[in-house]
């Protein structure tokens, strides 16, 4: 019982293994009160803390760590996707399979009704190469078809949905974008800044889809043990709508995760003059809901063959070295108009090149307005180098990685690539020996939120396959725990509210049905579950 003038603890979890960070390692019991962590230790401790009013959590065995932090996904696109054809390798991995979920779904929609899928990719689908329009038209003649790649940055959309949108042989392409000709005749594949013409002709979702996707795609997410993300590109799909969206599902109690929320600022798109004029910059919020940063895309995926390259890719076009979307003017303007409005920044760059183009105009908006903990971000970073490392380092500028694209699209980087510059991609063990803190996230829906497979690639490097990516890169369990939970909080400039189980922090919590400091990276990816989630020092997810 607590002594008399000592705080008495709301909440209790005991009996179990509770890792509390990276240096505090492992404690047997955590006193939670009002929402934060109030002591971590031994059981016999804590549970001094213990009054009548107390309730006891016992965790039977189980492993417990901080609250999850995907540090780049897309929070909206996840929950809308969740009502879209799920066209990934795992669900449909033929061309006929894609074709007959396209037939299924038409056969329930009046004809003229979109079909929308997402997640084929074209190197593990049976044919080998992307969907022809043709072959959308035979599934369904009726409907419009958009079928988005996994990674987001490729689509192919059907005859009917090219006629809606106006694009034929003719049409001009947008800067910064592809339409795939063969022989003189569009295939349906669109890339980059083109997808944005049949995007357009795609009727928007309304408010209340909004924040039905934000409350599908949190709770998704909570049941992986993931309390915290960041949204990548808030605006990309109704502009302005998602903010209000955003507060809207706030206020009413339906965000189930802590979210960080990225402004789109791409050029005609960009949500963030709206946000400025109405004070909504960067640190605005509170523990729930943060204005993160600006989000501009200067590249492609590697995988899709889009993302900027010094040295062009394997295959038949021997000239094809990605897209540039962004001059170099153009985004030098743009991230110096941002650095100055007081914003932090997060944009996509993959390739070399792209990275090259960031790090540049990011040098000159921190020499131009010093702020040398602006923490900019570089979403992705996967093909950097020793020198451009260096750079960053010198400028506070940090790579935000996702691990599982090593998992998911590592066979790929190899078939576009080569082994020599594919292996060595997303060098985490390289970044965290330079001091650069680097997080880790799913960017959901290109890869599921499901924290195992990237857990399990951080350990191993492996892909799906079994190919192993440079295994120098390799890092350890607390180490890969540090990454999804201490280093998200940190790419967040969030590092003293969570990350951590320690007094004064929220008492987000993952409890798992095995213990990963012990598992081997077999078990982890295969054998374990989320079993139960708080936030806040409230259960939010029960298996």
């Amino acid at each position: 019982m607590a002594a008399s003038g000592m705080i008495i603890a709301d909440k209790i979890l005991h009996n179990g293994t509770i890792w509390c960070g990276y240096e505090e390692g492992t404690v047997e019991a955590l006193a939670i009160w009002q929402g934060k962590v109030l002591a971590a230790g031994k059981a016999a401790d804590i549970l001094q803390l213990k009054g009548e009013t107390t309730e006891l959590v016992d965790l039977k065995g189980a492993f417990a760590t901080p609250g999850l932090n995907d540090a780049h996904l897309h929070l909206i696109s996840t929950g809308l996707s969740l009502k879209r054809i799920d066209a990934t390798p795992a669900a449909l991995p033929t061309l006929a399979d894609l074709q007959e979920a396209i037939r299924a779904k038409a056969a329930t929609l009046p004809k003229g009704e979109w079909i929308l899928a997402r997640g084929y990719d074209q190197t593990k689908l049976d044919i080998g190469r992307h969907p022809h329009k043709s072959e959308l038209d035979q599934a369904a003649p009726d409907h419009p078809v958009y079928l988005t790649r996994a990674c987001g940055h490729v689509a192919i959309a059907n005859s009917y949905a090219l006629k809606l949108a106006g694009v034929d042989e003719n049409t001009a392409v947008p800067e910064g974008g592809l339409i795939e000709q063969q022989n003189g005749k569009i295939t349906g594949m669109l890339a980059e800044n083109a997808q944005d013409l049949v995007r357009a002709v795609i009727p928007e979702p309304s408010e209340e889809q909004i924040i039905e996707a934000i409350e599908d795609g949190g709770n998704m997410l909570l049941s992986y043990g993931i309390t915290s993300c960041m949204d990548a590109a808030v605006g990309q799909i109704a502009g302005y709508k998602e903010i209000r969206a955003y507060n809207i599902a706030k206020r009413d109690n339906r965000l189930p995760v802590r979210t960080w929320v990225v402004l789109l600022g791409d050029p005609g798109k960009s949500v963030v003059p709206q946000c400025y004029e109405s004070g909504l910059v960067s640190g605005v919020g509170d523990d729930m809901l943060t204005v993160g940063a600006v989000k501009l895309f200067l590249d492609g995926s590697a995988g899709g063959k889009t993302a900027w390259m010094s040295v062009p890719y394997h295959g038949d076009d021997v000239n094809n070295i990605g897209v540039q979307i962004l001059s170099d003017e153009d985004l030098q303007a743009m991230v110096m108009d941002a650095h100055a409005k007081g914003y932090q920044l997060a944009c996509h760059a993959i390739g070399d090149m792209a990275i090259e183009q960031l790090i540049t105009a990011y040098e000159k908006a921190l020499e131009a307005y010093p702020d040398p903990d602006r923490r900019h971000r570089i979403e992705h970073c996967g093909f950097s180098s020793d020198a451009q490392h260096q750079r960053m380092l010198k400028a506070g500028i940090y790579p935000c990685p996702q691990q599982v694209f090593i998992y998911d699209f590592g066979d790929a980087y190899i078939s576009v690539l080569g082994d020599e510059r594919a292996r060595p991609s997303y060098p985490l063990k390289t970044w965290r020996d330079l001091g650069f803190k680097p997080a880790t996230g799913s960017d959901s829906p290109v890869c599921h939120p499901n924290p195992f497979p990237n857990i399990y690639t951080m350990l191993t490097r492996k892909t799906w396959k079994g190919t192993v990516m440079d295994e120098n890169q390799r890092v350890s369990i607390e180490e890969a725990l540090q990454v999804y939970t201490e280093y998200g909080a940190f790419s967040q400039k969030m590092e003293t509210v969570k990350g951590k189980l320690v007094a004064g922090q929220v008492a987000d919590i993952a409890v798992f049905s095995r213990n990963m400091l012990e598992a081997t990276p077999e078990e982890i990816l295969s054998a374990t579950q989320c079993i139960m989630t708080l936030r806040g020092g409230e259960v939010v997810y029960t298996r």
